[in-house]
């Protein structure tokens, strides 16, 4: 059935993309998309660079050849070859590139034998000019919208100096800046991206073209605060496929170009360093980076370039947790937890890169990544179980606040040490063959999370009081009267209840070979340029978990409560939690005992999982030019094979290994059009298809148990998932202004198939009543859909000084739902997760002279986290957050720049809530940095 279905959909996409070619006018072309190759032409031709007078390579540059009209666009290298009439005559280049005067050079025969070096000026003497340098945000704001105007498609272009412009310290916090890009949080720091509106797994993550496996192992979706956003030249996010580009991203594909050596004529060294201050920090944290790159051999033909960075952060944001339950009178809580965190975050990375050009035609290289990630966390925890034992609030309890007798009281320390890492390495060729073009790329990617600590030290009170709670005032920070009868201060009172400890280690590999060959042909007065290609990605993956846990007398300390706890007093928010444990002592407890801890039956067992999956893509396209309009047709097919297995524990304890397999083939057709009404008066249209598969664990067939408190939550897998399937609809139009600057309006619709949902009920599990259980399905339909408007203007023609000032703007909207056959809990209809109906982005700029100063707001609106199958009003929703940035920078020398940032400047917490928004499940803070420092660009 499923192969029927997706079958007859791959056959009505194809049909509706005949219709639109039938409809076509018969005229067609336009500029090629800068990219990591340069196109083959058809004919004589002249090969060369573009630079900026510091000897910087240009990307997303316009060459036209002056008399014929024939186009071409410099790549990340500044590097071009276009078609010329003849190879007798000399042949004059038109250079068009945003926030800079036009240029041409006259290259003469002599000159068509070697690489054309065109040295862009830096401003006229117009007035409307804008004088750029290294340094500047305008210059890289440049870079990023000569290869947006250049695209056949839609993409969003970020520039490495751009980003380092804004305060944000990793990628997801770097993409947020980008038109339809929201991100998700963990404690204040950007970990996964949402593209217009869409699960954060719908996007895949490449470095260098080469997908990158994820660290975590419930998710396909890429832990973007792992990698830092110091080793990037360049962040592409792709909105509409073309047939060549993995069919994996429903919403949008992200790729992150690392430096190369041949970004610059020759020697490079750029550099930074400094420290800040949070406000909930413990001491300053520290974040430098550098890279230096040279070109050698006789012709310059070699490069090699290496870059590093460092960042450790040292925080204490505040949290406060409550697990709702409906019970016979409504919504109340049932448990409470303050959580008290001091955590240390370490990131490592570097890339390394050497490339050999040896001619104009033949390019070879070898690239490496690494980025490591270390989260060392100790946590304090007060928690109050309200129902214990099962118990019902005293009469007159209300939604907002209840009063419960025989309470429980705990206090908690857990050390917990998270680690990821991820390693890429890639080598390829691109060699020209007569007028054709081949390219064979191999690569080796790993990702790993391991915990090497997850240790729980628990006491229980013996008193049971009672306490009530009272949202009604302030739902955010309500008020407890344990912290007026003072009971968990009472440390004699608390014993010892059990430790726990828990270790995992997942590891994702994955092997890629691909190769691609570009033919252009004269067609016409235009021409059209045929390419195929074949893609194989085979995937491992290992999850491996063990659970020990000992609540025997034997296990307890040999101090008392008190003895392990310091003289530092711990506080969530204005709630005195007492004093914090002592992390020596702690640790010492934890090493002493955890050999002897009893291991957990099954749960050590049917965490566990392996999965292999392979696919083999290959593909199909013609790009068809003609004048100003381009057109690309073609088809993408994808073989997947996937096999997993888990153990399966019955109720007699027997193990045995339960099996799943998945194999399907699916087709994307393809259809993109590019119309340049004028050079700077771009529309764009594409019908395309995509697909998302399963997360591996959403399809293995294994069972995860995790306890928080008293909260018991079970996730299961289910082999029948089915991969989500989207045919697209995209449009949009783009006006690029004089001197710097656009406006775009882009519109999307998609249309799902089999979109899966997590949904949450509550059951019993190995005769535990109570426990939240998760199992994945898949929804017969949905659809998603959306605009995007961006502005970004320098306010050039404003008097005087007033001309420095400058505009970054955009807004996005996004709907959609998806729809059961059955229902749950009385509905067939549900939000998308991760969707956003609102999100935008605002920034005024001032630049002028050695001054930079930037002010940025960041907003979106709530969004579905999970739903309850059982009942709406325990849908779990994330609040939209809103966050104030600034920065500034002075021009101290050419090489030298001093500059000082703030983040999250209004203090804006993150907040999780069920159903409503006076039920408050989590209301953290994580306070305002202040960051300063110096760059060096040589």
């Amino acid at each position: 059935m499923h192969h029927a279905r997706h079958g007859a959909r791959a056959i009505a996409g194809v049909s509706l993309i005949a219709l639109a070619v039938a409809a076509l006018p018969a005229h067609a072309s336009t500029d090629a998309a800068p990219s990591a190759t340069v196109e083959a032409v058809a004919g004589p031709s002249v090969s060369g660079h573009v630079y900026d007078v510091t000897g910087v390579a240009l990307p997303g540059a316009r060459i036209i050849v002056e008399g014929t009209g024939a186009q071409a666009t410099t790549d990340l290298q500044g590097s071009f070859t276009i078609a010329t009439p003849d190879a007798s005559s000399a042949v004059t280049l038109l250079v068009d590139y945003l926030g800079r005067p036009p240029f041409s050079i006259t290259v003469t025969p002599a000159e068509r034998a070697r690489d054309v070096e065109v040295t862009m000026p830096g401003a006229s003497n117009n007035a409307g000019d804008i004088v750029v340098v290294g340094a500047s945000l305008l210059d890289n704001t440049a870079r990023a919208l000569n290869q947006q105007r250049q695209a056949d498609n839609t993409v969003t272009i970020i520039s490495a100096d751009a980003i380092g412009r804004f305060p944000d310290p990793n990628i997801a916090e770097a993409l947020q800046r980008a038109p339809g890009v929201g991100i998700e949080r963990d404690q204040g720091e950007g970990r996964y991206i949402n593209v217009r509106g869409a699960p954060s797994e719908w996007s895949a993550i490449s470095v260098d073209g080469i997908q990158i496996p994820s660290v975590d192992p419930t998710t396909r979706a890429v832990d973007l605060d792992t990698l830092p956003s110091d080793i990037v030249a360049n962040l592409e996010v792709t909105k509409s496929l073309v047939p060549s580009q993995d069919a994996d991203s429903i919403a949008g594909a992200v790729n992150i170009s690392t430096r190369s050596p041949f970004d610059r004529k020759g020697f490079a060294l750029t550099g930074m360093a400094g420290a800040s201050y949070n406000q909930f920090g413990k001491g300053s944290d520290y974040r430098a980076s550098g890279a230096i790159s040279d070109r050698f051999g006789a012709d310059r033909q070699f490069g090699l370039l290496l870059s590093g960075s460092y960042s450790r952060t040292h925080r204490r944001p505040d949290n406060v947790e409550n697990s709702w339950s409906i019970l016979g009178a409504g919504p109340r809580v049932t448990e409470t937890l303050f959580k008290d965190y001091d955590t240390k975050r370490e990131r490592i990375a570097g890339t390394a890169a050497f490339e050999w050009r040896p001619t104009d035609a033949t390019r070879t290289w070898v690239r490496g990544t690494y980025a490591r990630f270390e989260d060392n966390e100790f946590r304090d925890r007060i928690g109050i179980t309200w129902n214990a034992g099962n118990a019902a609030p005293v009469a007159g309890s209300t939604d907002t606040a209840a009063t419960w007798a025989n309470t429980r009281i705990e206090k908690q320390v857990r050390h917990r040490v998270q680690v990821n890492e991820i390693k890429t390495i890639t080598g390829g060729i691109e060699q020209q063959l007569g007028e054709g073009q081949v390219r064979a790329d191999a690569a080796y990617s790993e990702t790993s999370q391991t915990y090497p600590r997850r240790d729980e030290l628990l006491f229980r009170s013996t008193l049971r009081p009672t306490l009530s709670y009272d949202f009604g005032r302030d739902s955010d920070l309500p008020s407890y009267s344990l912290f007026t009868s003072k009971e968990h201060l009472q440390t004699g009172t608390f014993g010892f209840r059990e430790n726990a400890y828990r270790s995992n280690t997942t590891k994702n590999d994955e092997f890629t070979a691909q190769i691609r060959m570009d033919i252009p042909q004269p067609l016409g007065s235009g021409t059209a340029t045929l390419s195929a290609g074949g893609k194989y990605r085979a995937r491992n993956i290992t999850a491996d978990e063990e659970r020990l846990r000992d609540q025997r007398a034997s296990a307890a300390p040999t101090q008392t409560l008190a003895g392990l706890l310091s003289d530092e007093d711990s506080r969530n928010f204005d709630y005195d939690l007492g004093k914090r444990f002592n992390t020596g002592l702690a640790d010492a407890y934890f090493d002493a005992t955890k050999a002897a801890a009893q291991r957990r039956l099954p749960q050590s067992v049917t965490a566990d999982y392996r999965a292999t999956e392979k696919i083999l893509g290959m593909f199909g396209m013609g790009k068809f030019q003609f004048g100003d309009t381009t057109l690309i047709a073609g088809l993408r097919v994808e073989v997947t094979d996937f096999r997993s297995e888990a153990p399966s524990v019955a109720r007699n304890g027997a193990i045995t290994t339960a099996r799943g397999d998945n194999n399907y083939t699916d087709f994307f057709p393809n259809l993109t059009l590019r119309q340049a009404f004028t050079p700077n008066l771009i529309g764009r249209a594409a019908l395309t298809r995509a697909i998302n598969r399963p997360n591996f664990p959403q399809i293995a067939p294994r069972v995860l148990e995790t306890t928080e408190g008293s909260t018991i939550r079970v996730e299961f897998g289910n082999p029948d998932l089915r991969p989500t399937l989207s045919n697209n609809v995209d449009a949009g139009l783009e006006y690029y202004i004089h001197p710097l600057g656009i406006i775009a309006v882009n519109g999307f619709y998609k249309d799902l198939t089999d979109y899966r949902y997590n949904v949450n009920s509550t059951g019993t599990y190995n005769g535990v009543a109570g426990a939240f259980l998760s199992r994945p399905v898949n929804a017969r339909t949905g659809k998603l859909y959306g605009v995007e408007v961006n502005w970004q203007q320098q306010l050039a023609f404003l008097p005087g000084m007033l001309g420095g000032f400058g505009v970054f703007a955009n807004y996005t909207y996004t709907d959609g739902d998806a729809r059961f056959d059955a229902p749950f809990g009385g509905r067939t209809r549900f939000r998308l997760p991760g969707q956003s109906k609102h999100m935008w982005n605002a920034s005024l700029f001032y630049e002028r002279g050695p001054v930079n100063l930037r002010v940025a707001y960041t907003k979106r609106s709530d969004y579905l986290d999970e739903i309850n199958a059982d009942d709406a009003r325990l849908d779990l929703y994330w609040e939209g957050r809103g966050q104030l940035d600034a920065a500034g920078s002075f021009q101290l020398t050419k090489a030298l720049n001093l500059f000082v940032e703030g983040k999250n400047l209004t203090n804006t917490a993150g907040v999780r809530y069920f159903g409503e928004r006076q039920r408050v499940y989590e209301y953290e803070k994580f306070g305002y940095t202040i960051f300063g420092g110096v760059r060096v660009k040589l």
